[in-house]
């Protein structure tokens, strides 16, 4: 791949089919074959995406993003993982959906678009789930259009100077949010199955930081004010946990406070956001970080 502009870094550098060494000028670090860490199923998603089977998770290498607190370190830093061509990524594919999985779900996937759309090919018998960190361009987003049934951005920041603080990101509120509607557009408002199963739609998380009361609370206005009620699910996390997080971060290295997750629910509440999920405090542990260990490649 030459010049790569498939994220919004727009790195415009030439990202070789595999590589042993980080891709020099490239801020995901990444050659153009997908390289993944994990694939399994996975049981701890929202519940209409885990379901009684397991969500068929496959967790890439990289990142385009460089948050400070993030608990995939292993992967989104360090690049663990294993390069596969399209041919053996679809074999991971078709395993997962073989062992029952509702979904295939594409964690941290928008440096390796190109590889996945020829992986997915025609298409696959369950809907696929584009599982990203918000961080995205609307022309790569297009790209994926009649390819993805549900997306499941992050909405981290409408806070600049947190995103560039905390994710070396001072646009992202701004990518994000133009990202979120097309996004929407493509897939428009929440579709279930007879079974409760997300079938179509957007799920848009929220993680509450450490001190970042405001910046939820901001993010929950955007998604309040842009979308009509009840057309996308809201899933506003607290399941932050400080692991291996560097120096110079005193602010954010704790856990979040009983106050500041009530306080978070509550304003939820108060702006009318019923469709969703809260997560419970007690999430807050590192037993929800899955072992990349090369599982099911």
């Amino acid at each position: 791949m030459s010049a790569c502009t498939l994220c919004p870094r727009r790195c415009d550098v030439s990202r070789p089919a595999r590589t042993d060494t980080p891709v020099v000028g490239s801020v995901c670090g990444m050659g153009s074959d997908a390289v993944v860490a994990r694939a399994a199923l996975h049981f701890w998603e929202e519940p209409c995406l885990s379901g009684k089977n397991g969500s068929g998770t496959v967790f890439f290498s990289g990142c385009p993003l460089r948050c400070v607190f993030c608990q995939n370190r292993k992967i989104s830093a360090e690049r663990f993982g294993k390069a596969l061509s399209p041919a053996e990524l679809r074999a991971v594919f078709d395993n997962l959906i073989a062992q029952g999985a509702h979904n295939l779900n594409l964690v941290t996937p928008t440096h390796f678009v190109p590889a996945i759309l020829e992986a997915l090919g025609d298409g696959v018998p369950v809907p696929v789930v584009y599982n990203t960190g918000g961080y995205e361009t609307v022309e790569t987003l297009r790209l994926l259009d009649g390819h993805v049934d549900v997306y499941l951005p992050d909405m981290k920041y409408r806070d600049g100077e947190m995103a560039a603080r905390y994710s070396k990101a001072p646009d992202y509120p701004e990518i994000a949010a133009e990202a979120i509607k097309e996004m929407f557009r493509q897939v428009g408002p929440v579709q279930f199955d007879e079974h409760g199963m997300l079938k179509k739609g957007v799920i848009i998380r929220h993680l509450i930081l450490p001190g970042g009361l405001a910046n939820t609370k901001a993010v929950i206005d955007w998604v309040a004010d842009t979308f009509p009620k009840g057309a996308v699910l809201f899933s506003l996390m607290s399941q932050y946990t400080p692991v291996s997080l560097p120096d110079g971060y005193p602010e954010i290295n704790r856990r979040l406070t009983t106050r500041e997750c009530t306080r978070a629910e509550e304003y939820l509440q108060m702006r009318g956001i019923e469709a969703g999920f809260v997560q419970e405090r007690s999430s807050a542990k590192e037993d929800y970080i899955p072992p990349f260990d090369l599982t099911g490649l």
